[in-house]
């Protein structure tokens, strides 16, 4: 967050229950939060927890300055305004790491605290970690239909200018290879990729017509051979002609954006290679998703330019995940509204495994006691704020990414299935009582 302050990320009724605690007493009470999803999005098999170290700098951040007490004085008390002055998060948070996979009902956060402080922590961690898990969620499902081939994510105009950014490095995490946005490049690290769009091959337009040659010859002169041509702005067929023409058989790359892509990867291929440029890779971009990047396995393609489906979550533009009370001074609490039933109690989680290594369940159990004696069972909840201070260094974006690929290499061939169907391992809870 850059330093600045997150306290006003927030919805007002969260300030207002606050005031009304603090003027009761249970602004006080020791109180247990869980982040979690009732369900998947509608198809999904798994999700990927993403924004956990966005969500920790948010918090580190939420802070009420001069100007964020001037906003909150003008519907709040005086009492509850001199309360935030001196805020700042001192409880426990646990949860998964970033680049995990989760299922239905995994708590992939705990926040524990006084309520006053846990309560106001609620919109602003949701908005991060149901974006972020979106993106990447979707994200992965491209990364295995791709198969091992070249993502970049190029959405930043299909998106809110901040959400772009997010997306982008989501995206990374889930295993996409660049991105286009060079802020993401800047604050987050992300690689960087992009050469050029249809408006600079039209710019090399003179009085005899189009002179797309010119335009190749100007992109080769100012970047070299390893640049990729866009080839499609008027006949791809000459312009793949033009491109090995002007800048040899060892042009890095030509990209396609527009047409039937598999037909028109094929008829390039083709071309390229009876021109020599057998080394000369194919990129096709153009409202691609999960659905039509698994349509072109067959197809010689090298590299695909993903925007719009990937920073929209391909359908699903959020996780679905709530921030729910469960815990009030040791004492279990929970919700019994019909479709909206929540579990009462702080949990952890061990997902289990067969010898081979592919997971079998999701196990959660009672944080209160140990983790379940299950075979090849490793513990997935984690301590990541122990009083208000981090317990250990950030998980890097290259380690999150890491955490992601381990995560989808362990589940069952049909979990990574992009038809419908059950979450790729079933949930299971264990009671207290019942815990061996």
């Amino acid at each position: 967050m850059n330093g600045s302050s997150t306290a006003l990320f927030t919805d007002q009724y969260e300030l207002t229950m606050l005031a009304a605690a603090l003027q009761d007493g249970t602004a006080h009470r020791t109180s247990t939060f869980e982040v979690f999803a009732r369900r998947l999005p509608d198809g999904r098999r798994y999700g990927v927890v993403a924004g956990v170290e966005r969500v920790l700098d948010a918090i580190d951040n939420f802070r009420f300055g001069d100007d964020e007490l001037a906003t909150v004085s003008k519907f709040l008390d005086p009492d509850t305004v001199s309360w935030l002055a001196d805020y700042r998060f001192t409880g426990n948070i646990s949860g998964y790491q970033e680049g995990e996979l989760y299922f239905p009902g995994s708590p992939v956060l705990t926040v524990s605290g006084t309520f006053g402080e846990c309560v106001l922590l609620e919109t602003v961690v949701l908005s991060i970690i149901n974006h972020d898990s979106a993106i990447a969620s979707a994200a992965t499902r491209m990364v295995s239909a791709a198969q091992g081939r070249t993502l970049i994510e190029m959405g930043s105009r299909r998106t809110h200018e901040e959400a772009a950014v997010a997306a982008a490095r989501a995206a990374y995490i889930a295993g996409f290879t660049a991105t286009s946005n060079v802020e993401a490049a800047r604050r987050h690290g992300v690689p960087r990729a992009g050469t050029s769009a249809h408006a600079f091959t039209l710019l090399h337009t003179d009085a005899d017509g189009p002179n797309e040659v010119a335009a190749f010859r100007s992109q080769i002169e100012a970047h070299g051979v390893g640049t990729t041509l866009l080839v499609d702005t008027y006949d791809i067929t000459t312009g793949v002609e033009n491109a090995i023409a002007v800048a040899g058989p060892d042009l890095n790359a030509v990209r396609i954006d527009s047409g039937d892509l598999g037909v028109l990867a094929r008829q390039v291929r083709d071309q390229l290679d009876r021109l020599g440029a057998t080394q000369t890779k194919i990129v096709v971009s153009g409202d691609l998703d999960e659905y039509s990047i698994a349509a072109l396995r067959a197809e010689p393609v090298d590299a695909y330019g993903v925007g719009t489906s990937v920073v929209t979550g391909s359908g699903a533009p959020t996780a679905g995940m709530v921030y729910k009370l469960v815990e009030v001074d040791g004492i279990p609490v929970a919700k019994r509204s019909s479709n909206k039933e929540t579990k009462g109690g702080a949990k952890a989680v061990v997902r289990t495994a067969r010898d081979s290594g592919v997971v079998t369940a999701e196990v959660i159990y009672s944080a209160s006691s140990a983790p379940p004696n299950a075979p090849n069972a490793r513990i997935i909840t984690q301590d990541l704020v122990h009083g208000g201070e981090r317990t250990a260094s950030p998980v890097t974006l290259e380690e999150a990414r890491q955490n992601t690929a381990a995560g989808l290499a362990t589940l069952p061939w049909e979990g990574l299935a992009l038809s419908r169907g059950e979450p790729a391992i079933p949930t299971r809870f264990i009671d207290e009582e019942a815990h061996p």
